[in-house]
């Protein structure tokens, strides 16, 4: 046997558990999800077969483009909301605390990583609802007469993702800015740039894979969450997560609910083609 073929061996020998555990917990749960998904429903049994009903229900029904398009809206909105907020904090971060100081402030800025998903949706529950603590002050300060309904609606839901997401785009912001050396904002600036020059062609291209890397995880934690819009939104609005909820625990339509699930990995597949896709792009 020659050297290469060894190598080849090896080299298969190496990525084989990976490749197992792969095809045992996610491939052939997916093929059983989608060949479930073209089943149909008589009664409460399960009908095999081969019946696209199920997404043509799905592109046909309002209720459920509804639920989609309320999905997609929150988590463009979500995502844009805590880049807009992450990037200047972490800037702050990697050029702004001094060096010994960063690992205590993004510390403290990974907090509320340490306390339980469903503890923190009911902490902004509690903070939003008509006698929560933001209509109290409102309230005190005689800006307003009446509480606010902010409580079970999409802004709440908007907040409790914001809280939670701005955290994580953090880490991979500043993991890209404290790599840059600082060799190119002076090489910029003596060449001319002002600040902003400097910020938009130097430094923002160099950390744009690290924004997109956190964007994309950004979008596919959100669109696939289910507790923070069943707290925080409730059901005056459905997302996607919530309609295969409903599907799997009221009405037990296994079929329809794993077509909306095949729909909502189609979405994210989407998003990870873009998201690779542009970042081949930026590094031509």
């Amino acid at each position: 046997m020659s050297l290469a073929a060894k190598d080849r061996r090896l080299g298969w020998g190496l990525i084989a558990p990976a490749l197992i555990w792969t095809a045992a917990f996610f491939i052939l749960p997916f093929l059983a999800m989608l060949a479930l998904s073209f089943a149909t429903m008589d009664g409460r049994e399960v009908v095999r077969g081969f019946d696209p009903g199920n997404y043509v229900r799905i592109f046909t029904d309002p209720t459920m483009l509804g639920a989609l398009g309320n999905s997609l809206e929150i988590t463009v909105v979500v995502t844009v909301i805590s880049v807009l907020l992450a990037y200047p904090l972490a800037a702050i971060i990697a050029f702004r605390v001094p060096a010994q100081w960063q690992r205590l402030a993004l510390l403290m800025a990974v907090l509320p990583f340490w306390t339980s998903y469903v503890v923190r949706s009911y902490s902004w529950l509690l903070v939003l609802g008509q006698n929560g603590v933001v209509n109290k002050a409102l309230m005190g300060l005689g800006v307003m007469a009446e509480p606010l309904e902010i409580a079970s609606t999409r802004a709440a839901t908007v907040i409790g993702f914001v809280h939670f997401f701005v955290m994580l785009l953090t880490l991979t912001i500043y993991a890209n800015l404290i790599q840059l050396p600082p060799n190119y904002a002076r090489a910029a600036q003596d060449l001319g740039a002002s600040r902003w020059q400097t910020f938009t062609h130097v430094i923002l291209p160099l950390t744009l894979p690290g924004v997109v890397t956190g964007a994309f995880l950004t979008f596919v934690l959100c669109i696939g969450d289910y507790i923070t819009p069943q707290i925080l939104g409730g059901n005056a609005e459905l997302t996607l997560p919530q309609l295969i909820m409903l599907q799997l625990g009221r009405s037990g339509n296994f079929p329809l609910a794993s077509a909306l699930s095949v729909v909502l990995m189609a979405v994210v597949t989407l998003a990870y083609f873009a998201s690779s896709r542009w970042l081949r792009l930026d590094r031509v």
